[in-house]
């Protein structure tokens, strides 16, 4: 296993590279300047080019790419431009509440639709299959950003039962309780789309392995129903759902920004919204850098947790 993970850290680091020389010619080619974004119009040109020369952006294309490359390799990312605020001090504060934001949405997007999916494996054509299919193509066919202004329109506003934005009570109290409180509607529009998706792969993958002799012959036995379903057919049918829940999780990252500009939730996501409508090209670069090694991370991780749920699967070699 160690040779394994060895070789997938060290392939990481030219595709780290290489994401990061993608991310830096898009900015480049996108209209816009950062000096532009942050300076009146009316300003005197020569301040303007003195602003340009502060921030380096005189230099060619090429110099500013490996002076941010030089700082990355002294473990720094920058400054902001907009702020001038080191940033990784603006992501570390911000990497918190997204994280929470996601891994609370995945880990109710799976409560549910694990157990749904199975169910309605089991009981194939029935009521309850096709009415979960239904509410499946319902969650994933509604856009999130209707879903959020919806939610906060009946919970927030006419109910009063919940926030309508933020993660913490502004007037006092806080706590884990308020921050729950908060966290509740965001995290129930990404899960939403999470179940809506994730019932039918469930769905899929269980029936493809309730057919198989073994389970007839498990049947046959004498073992219980439950065993043959959550010991037998889901271990197996673990893999195609570990691949798809997997995949959630960079797509979390990015579906968040939407979700939180709608909650006011204090993440990355917002980070990264201010930083293009800026120009901020260090805060950028370092926003698309943790992306890119969140996304390499989910799938080693997914890649270690086939090994767990399948004994056949090793990576000796």
């Amino acid at each position: 296993m160690f040779p394994y993970l060895l070789r997938r850290l060290l392939i990481a680091i030219p595709v780290l590279l290489g994401i990061t020389v993608i991310n830096f010619v898009i900015m480049k080619l996108a209209p816009g300047n950062p000096v532009e974004m942050l300076i009146d119009p009316n300003t005197p040109p020569e301040l303007i080019e003195a602003k340009k020369q502060m921030l380096g952006l005189h230099s060619p294309a090429y110099v500013q790419y490996f002076k941010w490359l030089q700082g990355l390799a002294h473990g720094q990312l920058g400054y902001s431009f907009s702020s001038y605020a080191p940033v990784s001090h603006l992501i570390g504060e911000r990497i918190g509440p997204t994280l929470l934001l996601a891994f609370a949405a995945l880990f109710a997007g799976l409560l549910v639709a694990l157990p749904v999916g199975i169910f309605s494996a089991t009981r194939r054509n029935t009521r309850f299959d096709y009415l979960m299919t239904g509410l499946s193509f319902v969650g994933t066919s509604i856009p999130p950003f209707f879903l959020g202004l919806g939610l906060i329109y009946v919970f927030a506003l006419k109910l009063g039962w919940l926030p309508p934005g933020g993660m913490r009570d502004l007037n006092g109290g806080g706590g884990l309780g308020d921050t729950l409180l908060h966290l509740l509607l965001p995290a129930t529009v990404l899960a939403v789309a999470i179940v809506g998706k994730k019932i039918r792969y469930v769905r899929a993958s269980m029936l493809d392995v309730l057919k198989q002799d073994y389970l007839r012959t498990a049947r046959a036995k004498g073992a219980r129903e439950f065993a043959v379903i959550y010991r037998h057919a889901l271990r197996n049918a673990l893999l195609p759902i570990l691949t798809v829940f997997g995949s959630e999780i960079p797509l979390l990252l990015g579906g968040s920004i939407l979700i939180e500009q709608i909650f006011q939730w204090p993440g990355i996501g917002q980070l990264a919204m201010q930083s293009i409508l800026s120009r901020d090209y260090p805060t950028l670069m370092a926003l698309n850098l943790v992306a890119a090694a969140v996304v390499l991370a989910t799938n080693l991780l997914v890649d270690l947790l086939y090994s767990a749920a399948d004994p056949r699967v090793r990576y000796d070699a």
